[in-house]
């Protein structure tokens, strides 16, 4: 497997112009230092994305899409980092080699890890072609899979009798690296983990080989599926089922459908529903979140027809609301799951539900009526108070007052004692989502922040002199983006916008904040008269945060000498605020 070395992707991206390379996939017009098209990552009728020759970046006002000229191949292509590097490469005319299962940045000890899950997947497949493999084979053609779809899901058969273990070994892969891909164990004795199994790869979002489902296909009381265990390379929190394919098919639909089991994912893709992915857990973890985000579509949850799965169609719901995402809900009712309603009704009618969705607004409406009477006084008075709970939740000023008047329409309650139980504050029209006191800052600091970031990825300059004036920021999720800014400037004594972008290719979190400042900011040309204001702006802020923190300990504090003591420290902060001039 191959080192891709980061100097050689930054010289692919210098040897070419992103205006040159998005003109291939949308007109662009030149208007001042910038050029504008439509942007291709949403509905968009008027051109809204901006590509600076200058920056080597792109942004849209209207979406937020943001990025450099890899991650816009990436995004238009749905393909992986490195296969958008190689595009890129090939446009320029520069030679680019990897292989599928290279990640950028990997150490060796992953590199080995990979290799051996490859090899691993190579042997269950060819032994579901012996004679050995002939009722698993037959099972998999009972369940309605081709022998085209079983070899594009590279199903494969653990046959046991440590055949996996003697093959690695002899391949020359130490007892070691194989224990740590979870595929043997060494209690006891060294043994094989899947025995007599219908092996189903599952892959990371770049299509590489990180772990297996082994499914039994013979009568036994053994647990139907088991799992890999997590390991170096297998992140359940940081992997969607399916992912690598669906991304291909959810660029044309602009739609991706959520379900909950492996299996339901690949009978809906062998029943032509091709844009679909399975959860690798109950709740979406903020890395899988942020991998849906990149798609730009919609979401439909599918999820299977119990308790279970409505309740996680609520809680990932409301996690994707909080994300920014509003997903659909497809309910399916007379059946457990899509796999069963498939077989039940057939591919047409489940299409037809696909077609008409729920909102996830009325799902939760019915959702909350479950075992409930309404008929009944106590019943109805819970069934409103689910409802109101909920909505301190929610960010959105309308979604909350629409809501609010429906309830109050349908069940004849007061409008005015509905919006006080939530604390929507109709002067303002915001809602108090939580009891913790959040600082009413104004805006000007949040563009202080962004602009603070954005300034140190343009020149190293501004990160010496944040170190000097400011020298930390009081969020976490601020002293990461700082730490890696830091880290890449020491390396490599140099930063741009454009290659810190290709550095964060595998740093989701910050790569998607960065994103996010540069698709609000980017076009802002920073001085240094102005990157000191910006300096200023938050040091006010957080001297003013001390100062809330020191009134609040003098208004508890007993100790008469202790308050006077806390006192003047309140005075030198209040004329450390005047002297950083005033909000």
């Amino acid at each position: 497997m191959a080192y891709i070395d980061e100097e050689k992707i930054n010289d692919i991206r210098n040897s070419v112009n992103i205006v040159d390379i998005i003109k291939e996939y949308v007109p662009l017009t030149s208007k001042g230092k910038n050029f504008f098209g439509v942007c291709p990552f949403h509905e968009d009728h008027a051109p809204s994305m901006s590509v600076s020759s200058d920056k080597q970046i792109y942004r849209c006002f209207s979406c937020g899409a943001a990025g450099n000229v890899f991650t816009f191949v990436k995004d238009y292509e749905n393909v992986s980092f490195l296969e958008a590097v190689s595009i890129v490469a090939k446009k320029a005319g520069i030679s680019f080699e990897y292989k599928d299962n290279t990640s950028l940045k990997v150490n060796n000890q992953n590199s080995s890890l990979l290799k051996i899950l490859s090899d691993a997947s190579k042997f269950y497949q060819n032994n579901l072609s012996t004679k050995s493999g002939e009722a698993a084979l037959n099972y998999l053609k009972q369940r309605c899979f081709t022998s085209e779809y079983i070899k594009e899901f590279e199903f494969g058969l653990a046959s046991g009798n440590n055949t996996l273990y003697n093959f690695l070994n002899k391949k020359g892969y130490s007892d070691s690296d194989i224990e740590k891909t979870s595929l043997i164990s060494t209690e006891r004795n060294i043994h094989d983990v899947f025995v007599n199994r219908i092996m189903i790869p599952i892959h990371d979002l770049d299509g590489n080989v990180v772990g297996f489902t082994g499914r039994i296909f013979t009568d036994s009381n053994d647990p139907k599926y088991i799992n890999s265990k997590e390991s170096d390379v297998f992140k359940k929190g940081k992997i969607l089922f399916n992912y690598h394919r669906a991304k291909n098919y959810v660029r044309n639909s602009h739609e991706l459908i959520i379900v909950e089991g492996n299996m339901d994912a690949l009978k809906l893709y062998t029943a032509g529903i091709k844009n679909v992915i399975a959860l690798m857990g109950t709740a979406l973890t903020t890395d899988q979140v942020n991998a849906i985000k990149k798609m730009r579509s919609k979401v439909i949850l599918m999820m299977d027809n119990d308790n279970a799965g409505k309740l996680g169609m609520y809680q990932n719901g409301n996690i994707l609301r909080k994300s920014g995402i509003d997903p659909s809900i497809v309910l399916l009712s007379d059946a457990k799951d899509p796999d069963e309603y498939i077989n039940k009704f057939g591919v047409e009618k489940l299409n037809n539900l696909l077609k008409n969705p729920l909102s996830f607004l009325n799902y939760k409406l019915e959702y909350f009526k479950e075992n409930l009477n309404l008929d009944d006084v106590t019943d109805l008075s819970k069934y409103v108070k689910l409802i109101l709970n909920d909505l301190k939740e929610e960010h959105d000023k309308i979604l909350v007052e629409v809501t609010l008047k429906k309830i109050s329409k349908d069940y004849n309650l007061d409008y005015d004692n509905l919006t006080s139980e939530v604390n929507l504050k109709k002067d303002s029209g915001l809602v108090n989502i939580t009891n913790k006191e959040t600082p009413d800052l104004p805006k000007k600091l949040d563009e202080a922040v962004a602009n603070i970031l954005l300034a140190m990825m343009s020149n190293g300059k501004y990160i010496k002199l944040f170190l000097k004036q400011l020298g930390v920021f009081p969020e976490k999720w601020q002293r990461n983006v700082v730490n890696e800014i830091r880290y890449y400037y020491d390396k490599n004594k140099t930063i741009n916008i454009a290659d810190f972008i290709t550095y964060l290719s595998d740093k989701i979190e910050i790569q998607s904040i960065v994103s996010e400042i540069v698709s609000n900011y980017g076009d802002i040309e920073i001085t240094d008269e102005l990157f000191n204001e910006y300096i200023k702006a938050e040091k006010r802020k957080i001297i003013n945060r001390e100062i809330k923190e020191l009134k609040d300990r003098i208004k508890n504090e007993k100790d008469i000498n202790k308050k006077i003591q806390l006192g003047n420290e309140l005075t030198k902060l209040k004329k450390e605020v005047e002297n950083n001039g005033s909000n």
